[in-house]
């Protein structure tokens, strides 16, 4: 997947805008972060809760794995983009939208997501 089309289907959610974020560009909902990405590495960290960061992670540990200290525990969670099919950033992508969207709209997109 390239950064392009990662931005694509990251911007298709309802209310969400980018920014910049630190060498990175983060995307965001009511002013709530669900994911950043770094272009130049192909690199996306999606913030999720701590059981679905497991059960992404246990897809493949070598390119889904917790962020580094703290913030790994939180169930922010690294994404190798170049690893990894379109069809689970999809919904890896709608699961981190749903963490910090307002309930109307989590209510709508988690009905789209797969059940793992």
């Amino acid at each position: 997947m390239t950064p392009d089309s990662f931005r694509d289907l990251a911007l298709s959610f309802e209310n969400v805008v980018e920014a910049p974020n630190a060498n990175k560009n983060s995307f965001k909902v009511d002013d709530k972060i669900f994911i950043t990405i770094d272009n130049s590495n192909l690199k996306a960290v999606f913030r999720l809760t701590p059981k679905d960061q497991n059960k992404f992670s246990d897809l493949d540990p070598s390119a889904i794995y917790p962020a580094q200290a703290g913030w790994g525990k939180q169930g922010w969670t690294i994404f190798e983009l170049s690893f990894i099919e379109p069809e689970i950033l999809q919904d890896a992508l709608t699961k981190s939208y749903c963490t910090v969207a307002p309930e109307d709209l989590v209510k709508k997109y988690s009905k789209k997501t797969t059940k793992k």
